[in-house]
Protein backbone atom coordinates (compact mmCIF):
# COMPACT_ATOMS: atom_id res chain seq x y z
CA UNK A 1 0.00 0.00 0.00
CA UNK A 2 1.06 3.58 -0.19
CA UNK A 3 1.86 5.97 2.24
CA UNK A 4 1.49 9.45 1.32
CA UNK A 5 2.12 12.40 3.41
CA UNK A 6 -0.67 13.10 5.70
CA UNK A 7 -3.11 15.94 6.16
CA UNK A 8 -6.25 15.12 8.41
CA UNK A 9 -9.19 16.55 8.18
CA UNK A 10 -10.71 18.29 10.89
CA UNK A 11 -12.55 21.70 11.13
CA UNK A 12 -12.97 24.42 8.38
CA UNK A 13 -10.28 27.21 8.78
CA UNK A 14 -8.09 29.21 6.87
CA UNK A 15 -5.21 31.07 8.32
CA UNK A 16 -3.29 33.09 5.53
CA UNK A 17 0.45 33.88 7.12
CA UNK A 18 2.69 34.85 3.96
CA UNK A 19 6.28 34.77 4.73
CA UNK A 20 7.48 37.62 6.50
CA UNK A 21 10.79 37.79 3.96
CA UNK A 22 9.36 38.51 1.27
CA UNK A 23 8.06 41.82 0.72
CA UNK A 24 4.49 42.19 -1.26
CA UNK A 25 5.18 45.29 -3.60
CA UNK A 26 8.52 43.28 -5.09
CA UNK A 27 7.23 39.94 -5.33
CA UNK A 28 4.31 41.69 -7.59
CA UNK A 29 6.66 43.31 -9.81
CA UNK A 30 8.64 40.14 -10.44
CA UNK A 31 5.88 37.83 -10.65
CA UNK A 32 4.70 39.80 -14.22
CA UNK A 33 8.15 39.82 -15.53
CA UNK A 34 8.94 36.22 -14.33
CA UNK A 35 5.96 34.52 -15.73
CA UNK A 36 7.01 30.87 -16.64
CA UNK A 37 6.42 29.70 -20.22
CA UNK A 38 5.36 25.99 -19.53
CA UNK A 39 4.25 25.77 -23.15
CA UNK A 40 7.19 23.16 -23.99
CA UNK A 41 6.97 21.27 -21.06
CA UNK A 42 10.30 21.54 -20.79
CA UNK A 43 12.51 22.90 -17.91
CA UNK A 44 12.30 26.56 -18.49
CA UNK A 45 14.96 29.34 -17.65
CA UNK A 46 11.99 31.16 -15.67
CA UNK A 47 10.91 30.01 -12.53
CA UNK A 48 7.48 28.13 -12.53
CA UNK A 49 5.28 28.20 -9.67
CA UNK A 50 3.96 25.53 -7.58
CA UNK A 51 1.04 24.48 -5.24
CA UNK A 52 1.66 22.00 -3.58
CA UNK A 53 -0.93 20.64 -0.42
CA UNK A 54 0.13 18.68 2.53
CA UNK A 55 3.43 20.01 2.41
CA UNK A 56 4.18 20.01 5.86
CA UNK A 57 6.25 15.93 6.00
CA UNK A 58 6.83 12.94 4.06
CA UNK A 59 6.46 13.10 0.08
CA UNK A 60 4.78 16.92 0.10
CA UNK A 61 8.29 18.30 1.99
CA UNK A 62 10.55 16.47 -0.23
CA UNK A 63 8.44 17.66 -3.28
CA UNK A 64 8.38 21.61 -2.23
CA UNK A 65 12.27 21.49 -1.09
CA UNK A 66 13.23 19.63 -4.43
CA UNK A 67 11.27 21.92 -6.34
CA UNK A 68 12.84 25.21 -4.67
CA UNK A 69 16.33 23.76 -4.83
CA UNK A 70 15.92 24.02 -8.32
CA UNK A 71 14.85 27.60 -8.16
CA UNK A 72 11.09 26.95 -8.57
CA UNK A 73 8.67 29.08 -6.41
CA UNK A 74 6.46 27.39 -4.51
CA UNK A 75 3.10 27.96 -2.59
CA UNK A 76 3.39 25.42 0.33
CA UNK A 77 0.06 25.14 2.22
CA UNK A 78 -0.31 22.68 5.36
CA UNK A 79 -3.03 22.72 8.22
CA UNK A 80 -0.86 24.08 10.44
CA UNK A 81 1.26 26.76 9.78
CA UNK A 82 4.14 26.31 12.07
CA UNK A 83 4.99 23.15 10.70
CA UNK A 84 5.98 24.79 7.37
CA UNK A 85 8.29 27.22 8.88
CA UNK A 86 11.47 25.93 8.31
CA UNK A 87 10.71 25.94 4.32
CA UNK A 88 10.58 29.75 4.97
CA UNK A 89 13.24 30.13 6.84
CA UNK A 90 15.12 28.29 4.11
CA UNK A 91 14.04 29.45 0.70
CA UNK A 92 13.28 33.11 1.78
CA UNK A 93 10.71 34.83 -0.66
CA UNK A 94 10.99 31.92 -3.36
CA UNK A 95 8.05 30.09 -1.03
CA UNK A 96 4.39 31.53 0.26
CA UNK A 97 3.06 29.51 3.36
CA UNK A 98 -0.32 29.21 3.57
CA UNK A 99 -2.38 27.13 6.40
CA UNK A 100 -5.45 26.03 4.68
CA UNK A 101 -7.69 23.10 5.65
CA UNK A 102 -8.55 21.51 1.78
CA UNK A 103 -11.87 19.98 3.15
CA UNK A 104 -13.22 23.54 3.32
CA UNK A 105 -13.83 25.30 -0.80
CA UNK A 106 -13.65 29.17 0.04
CA UNK A 107 -10.56 28.37 1.98
CA UNK A 108 -9.20 26.68 -0.66
CA UNK A 109 -10.08 29.32 -3.16
CA UNK A 110 -9.19 32.05 -0.75
CA UNK A 111 -5.35 30.46 -0.70
CA UNK A 112 -5.54 30.00 -4.60
CA UNK A 113 -6.53 34.34 -5.07
CA UNK A 114 -3.42 34.64 -2.51
CA UNK A 115 -0.83 32.67 -4.35
CA UNK A 116 -2.20 34.20 -7.44
CA UNK A 117 -1.37 37.13 -6.23
CA UNK A 118 2.17 36.86 -4.57
CA UNK A 119 3.28 34.90 -7.98
CA UNK A 120 1.17 36.11 -10.90
CA UNK A 121 -0.71 32.09 -11.45
CA UNK A 122 0.16 28.94 -10.48
CA UNK A 123 1.49 26.72 -13.43
CA UNK A 124 1.37 23.20 -11.88
CA UNK A 125 -0.62 22.11 -8.76
CA UNK A 126 0.14 19.09 -6.42
CA UNK A 127 -2.92 17.77 -4.78
CA UNK A 128 -0.76 15.42 -2.07
CA UNK A 129 -3.28 16.20 1.16
CA UNK A 130 -4.54 13.22 2.39
CA UNK A 131 -5.05 10.38 4.88
CA UNK A 132 -5.49 6.62 5.42
CA UNK A 133 -8.08 5.14 7.21
CA UNK A 134 -7.20 1.61 8.42
CA UNK A 135 -10.56 -0.15 9.02
CA UNK A 136 -13.20 -2.65 8.12
CA UNK A 137 -16.99 -1.28 7.07
CA UNK A 138 -18.27 -2.09 10.24
CA UNK A 139 -15.84 -0.52 12.09
CA UNK A 140 -15.44 3.12 10.33
CA UNK A 141 -17.54 5.73 11.55
CA UNK A 142 -19.99 8.00 10.15
CA UNK A 143 -17.62 10.90 10.45
CA UNK A 144 -14.60 9.12 9.98
CA UNK A 145 -15.96 7.80 6.64
CA UNK A 146 -16.68 11.45 5.55
CA UNK A 147 -13.42 12.85 6.71
CA UNK A 148 -11.99 9.72 4.35
CA UNK A 149 -13.40 10.92 1.60
CA UNK A 150 -13.61 14.80 1.87
CA UNK A 151 -10.10 15.07 2.41
CA UNK A 152 -8.29 12.51 -0.17
CA UNK A 153 -11.51 13.20 -2.78
CA UNK A 154 -13.22 16.52 -2.35
CA UNK A 155 -10.41 18.27 -1.13
CA UNK A 156 -8.60 17.65 -4.39
CA UNK A 157 -11.68 18.58 -6.07
CA UNK A 158 -11.74 22.03 -4.35
CA UNK A 159 -8.22 23.16 -5.07
CA UNK A 160 -8.54 21.42 -9.13
CA UNK A 161 -11.87 23.95 -9.46
CA UNK A 162 -9.98 26.87 -7.98
CA UNK A 163 -6.96 26.98 -9.93
CA UNK A 164 -8.12 25.97 -13.28
CA UNK A 165 -9.66 29.30 -14.47
CA UNK A 166 -6.12 30.81 -14.84
CA UNK A 167 -4.24 27.44 -16.55
CA UNK A 168 -7.28 27.88 -18.88
CA UNK A 169 -6.91 31.72 -19.16
CA UNK A 170 -2.99 30.99 -20.29
CA UNK A 171 -4.21 27.50 -21.90
CA UNK A 172 -0.98 25.83 -19.82
CA UNK A 173 -0.96 24.22 -16.34
CA UNK A 174 -0.03 20.87 -14.84
CA UNK A 175 -2.21 18.76 -12.29
CA UNK A 176 -0.29 16.67 -10.17
CA UNK A 177 -2.62 14.00 -8.13
CA UNK A 178 -1.25 12.06 -5.64
CA UNK A 179 -3.57 8.72 -5.77
CA UNK A 180 -1.56 5.66 -5.00
CA UNK A 181 -1.38 2.03 -5.77
CA UNK A 182 -4.38 1.76 -3.58
CA UNK A 183 -6.64 3.71 -6.05
CA UNK A 184 -6.37 0.75 -8.40
CA UNK A 185 -6.38 -1.88 -6.45
CA UNK A 186 -7.87 -2.90 -2.92
CA UNK A 187 -6.76 -4.74 0.03
CA UNK A 188 -8.89 -5.79 3.33
CA UNK A 189 -9.52 -2.98 5.95
CA UNK A 190 -8.71 -0.32 4.06
CA UNK A 191 -12.24 -0.02 2.23
CA UNK A 192 -12.77 3.88 2.87
CA UNK A 193 -9.33 4.73 1.47
CA UNK A 194 -9.39 3.03 -1.60
CA UNK A 195 -13.27 4.70 -2.41
CA UNK A 196 -11.34 7.68 -2.04
CA UNK A 197 -8.46 6.95 -4.07
CA UNK A 198 -10.59 5.05 -6.62
CA UNK A 199 -12.96 8.01 -7.13
CA UNK A 200 -9.05 10.42 -7.37
CA UNK A 201 -8.46 8.02 -10.14
CA UNK A 202 -12.13 8.44 -11.97
CA UNK A 203 -12.17 11.80 -11.73
CA UNK A 204 -8.81 12.74 -12.44
CA UNK A 205 -9.30 10.74 -15.77
CA UNK A 206 -12.52 12.35 -17.23
CA UNK A 207 -10.54 16.12 -16.23
CA UNK A 208 -8.01 14.74 -18.19
CA UNK A 209 -10.15 14.79 -21.39
CA UNK A 210 -12.47 17.86 -20.26
CA UNK A 211 -9.19 20.24 -20.14
CA UNK A 212 -6.67 18.96 -22.73
CA UNK A 213 -7.97 21.60 -24.77
CA UNK A 214 -6.52 24.50 -22.89
CA UNK A 215 -3.52 22.86 -22.70
CA UNK A 216 -3.23 21.51 -19.28
CA UNK A 217 -2.13 18.21 -18.73
CA UNK A 218 -3.37 16.07 -15.63
CA UNK A 219 -1.43 13.34 -14.26
CA UNK A 220 -2.21 10.90 -11.26
CA UNK A 221 0.80 9.78 -9.56
CA UNK A 222 0.73 6.23 -7.85
CA UNK A 223 3.36 5.69 -4.71
CA UNK A 224 3.73 2.39 -3.81
CA UNK A 225 5.42 2.58 -0.37
CA UNK A 226 6.85 4.80 1.37
CA UNK A 227 8.27 5.55 4.43
CA UNK A 228 6.49 8.77 5.50
CA UNK A 229 4.99 8.34 8.69
CA UNK A 230 1.29 8.20 7.60
CA UNK A 231 0.09 5.45 9.74
CA UNK A 232 0.99 7.41 12.79
CA UNK A 233 -0.77 10.59 11.93
CA UNK A 234 -3.55 9.45 10.30
CA UNK A 235 -6.92 8.88 11.93
CA UNK A 236 -7.67 5.65 13.36
CA UNK A 237 -10.54 3.36 14.21
CA UNK A 238 -11.00 1.47 17.73
CA UNK A 239 -10.27 -2.17 15.98
CA UNK A 240 -12.69 -5.14 16.91
CA UNK A 241 -11.65 -8.66 17.04
CA UNK A 242 -14.23 -9.50 14.57
CA UNK A 243 -11.83 -8.10 11.87
CA UNK A 244 -8.30 -9.03 12.84
CA UNK A 245 -8.59 -11.54 9.90
CA UNK A 246 -8.57 -8.64 7.97
CA UNK A 247 -6.13 -6.47 9.21
CA UNK A 248 -3.16 -9.67 9.51
CA UNK A 249 -4.37 -9.93 5.37
CA UNK A 250 -3.64 -6.73 5.13
CA UNK A 251 0.06 -6.43 7.06
CA UNK A 252 0.90 -10.01 5.82
CA UNK A 253 0.58 -9.92 2.38
CA UNK A 254 3.11 -11.56 0.43
CA UNK A 255 4.18 -9.23 -2.26
CA UNK A 256 7.59 -7.81 -3.73
CA UNK A 257 6.75 -4.39 -3.15
CA UNK A 258 9.12 -2.82 -0.57
CA UNK A 259 9.90 0.76 0.78
CA UNK A 260 11.40 3.26 -1.77
CA UNK A 261 13.30 6.65 -1.10
CA UNK A 262 11.48 9.42 -0.42
CA UNK A 263 13.94 11.88 -1.40
CA UNK A 264 14.22 10.05 -5.35
CA UNK A 265 10.82 10.59 -5.47
CA UNK A 266 11.66 14.43 -5.98
CA UNK A 267 13.64 13.71 -8.80
CA UNK A 268 10.54 11.87 -10.92
CA UNK A 269 8.28 14.45 -9.98
CA UNK A 270 10.69 17.09 -11.85
CA UNK A 271 10.88 14.10 -14.95
CA UNK A 272 7.12 14.43 -15.22
CA UNK A 273 6.73 18.21 -14.53
CA UNK A 274 9.22 19.06 -17.39
CA UNK A 275 7.39 15.79 -19.99
CA UNK A 276 5.86 17.82 -23.00
CA UNK A 277 3.90 14.30 -23.45
CA UNK A 278 3.03 13.44 -19.55
CA UNK A 279 1.26 10.10 -18.62
CA UNK A 280 -2.02 9.85 -17.21
CA UNK A 281 -0.49 7.41 -14.76
CA UNK A 282 2.91 6.76 -13.38
CA UNK A 283 3.78 4.37 -10.62
CA UNK A 284 6.09 5.71 -8.12
CA UNK A 285 8.54 3.11 -6.68
CA UNK A 286 9.12 -0.33 -7.91
CA UNK A 287 7.41 -3.97 -8.03
CA UNK A 288 3.76 -2.34 -8.52
CA UNK A 289 3.49 -3.22 -11.88
CA UNK A 290 3.75 -7.05 -11.09
CA UNK A 291 0.80 -6.80 -9.01
CA UNK A 292 -1.38 -4.75 -11.19
CA UNK A 293 -0.89 -7.32 -14.18
CA UNK A 294 -2.45 -9.85 -11.16
CA UNK A 295 -4.42 -7.83 -10.90
CA UNK A 296 -6.34 -7.05 -14.36
CA UNK A 297 -5.66 -10.45 -15.54
CA UNK A 298 -7.93 -11.42 -13.16
CA UNK A 299 -10.71 -8.78 -13.39
CA UNK A 300 -10.69 -9.86 -17.25
CA UNK A 301 -10.60 -13.49 -16.91
CA UNK A 302 -14.18 -12.98 -14.38
CA UNK A 303 -15.70 -10.94 -16.68
CA UNK A 304 -15.02 -13.45 -19.73
CA UNK A 305 -15.86 -16.22 -17.31
CA UNK A 306 -19.46 -15.13 -17.03
CA UNK A 307 -19.81 -13.07 -20.57
CA UNK A 308 -23.24 -15.81 -20.48
CA UNK A 309 -24.74 -13.79 -17.68
CA UNK A 310 -23.73 -10.57 -19.51
CA UNK A 311 -25.86 -12.06 -22.69
CA UNK A 312 -28.42 -12.80 -20.41
CA UNK A 313 -29.21 -9.76 -19.04
CA UNK A 314 -28.68 -7.72 -22.50
CA UNK A 315 -32.27 -9.92 -23.40
CA UNK A 316 -33.00 -9.90 -26.99
CA UNK A 317 -35.27 -6.55 -27.35
CA UNK A 318 -33.80 -3.63 -29.07
CA UNK A 319 -33.40 -0.58 -26.70
CA UNK A 320 -35.07 2.65 -28.19
CA UNK A 321 -34.29 4.62 -24.77
CA UNK A 322 -32.99 4.71 -20.89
Amino acid sequence: MSELCPQPASGHTLTLRPNPAADDAMWKARAIMDTPNTSSGSASARPRTWMISGASRGLGRQWAQTVLERGDRVVATARDAASLEPLAERYGGNVLTLESDVTDPEAVREAVRTAEARFGGIDILVNNAGHMLIAAAEEVTEDQAKAQMDTNFFGALWMTRAVLPGMRERRAGRILQVSSIGGVVAYPALGLYHASKWALEAFSQSLAAEVAAYGIHVTLIEPIMFPTGLFATSPQVDPTPAYEHARKALFERDTEMRPGDVAATGRALLELADAPEPPLRALFGAGGLDELHQEYAKRLEEWQRWEGLSRTAQGTATATGV
